[in-house]
């Protein structure tokens, strides 16, 4: 039902425009830049009814303001972050539930790149809007959470039904990969997803969105208590955390 339409701009930001036909609302998932939304609109024939903020980083609310001046929706965003968020109507928590007409979104608090970042998902679509916390075969680096909130928040999304896409706010993956495959150099699958990725972007393809299956497969940071990754980085005994913590702490430095 829900026509998810995916908009690259800046360096490596993607924009979804996401509209449910039979009510025909329209809602934007964290605008970096208004202008490329408003052009993709005015094609449609969209009206704008929501703006969905993840968290309150420049390139995912800066069309906030101009969306707003010209089309008057509503902007939803986190509570945790509604201080730093331009132009907020309606604060949302973990666990909330909204509607873009007939397709309902569940809100999951997922800190970690920020303090107060959530996720957009859709139980019946089996869809995922992200923003920073996940990205193919990676996640976004600790600016204002601990490691153990960003564990947290990516076990949450891990436990979705593995068909679910992912549709991430960054085109990261194959420095992503490349990082992925120091950690687990003989994961067949990552490998092959590796493949797929430079032929994808060689030919300019975005390689977004993934699915939570493919992340449990090839995402190191999905994997942290795996005993192949523990062994891999040289801690077959630590906690789950611990080896999260020392991963990300390799790739801060990749």
């Amino acid at each position: 039902m829900l026509e998810i339409i995916q908009l690259p701009v800046l360096n490596d930001n993607y924009i979804y425009l996401l509209h449910e036909p039979v009510g025909g609302k329209t809602a934007v998932v964290d605008p970096a830049l208004a202008q490329p939304v408003l052009d993709e609109l005015q094609r449609r024939g969209w009206h704008l009814d929501f703006i969905f903020n993840t968290h309150h980083h420049s390139d995912h609310v800066g069309g906030n303001l101009a969306l707003k001046q010209h089309s008057g929706c509503r902007i939803l965003a986190p509570q945790a972050d509604s201080h730093r968020i331009p132009g907020i109507d309606q604060a949302l928590s973990d666990g909330d539930k909204i509607a873009l007409g007939a397709v309902n979104f569940s809100i999951l608090a997922t800190p970690g790149h920020t303090s107060g970042h959530i996720v957009f998902y859709a139980d019946e679509e089996q869809v995922l809007f992200c923003g920073d916390t996940l990205f193919v075969m990676g996640c976004g680096r600790l600016f204002e959470g601990s490691p153990e909130q960003m564990w947290q928040s990516l076990q949450k999304l891990r436990a979705l039904p593995p068909q679910t896409k992912v549709y991430c706010a960054h085109e990261y993956t194959l420095a992503n990969g490349r990082f992925a495959l120091t950690v687990e150099p003989d994961n067949a699958v990552l490998n092959a997803r590796m493949g797929e990725v430079k032929k994808l972007r060689s030919e300019n393809i975005p390689t977004v969105p993934s699915t939570i299956a493919l992340e449990r497969a090839t995402n190191p940071f999905f994997r942290a208590d795996e005993a192949s990754v523990k062994a891999a980085v040289g801690q077959p005994d630590a906690s789950p955390l611990a080896v999260f913590t020392e991963i990300r702490k390799r790739k801060d430095k990749f």
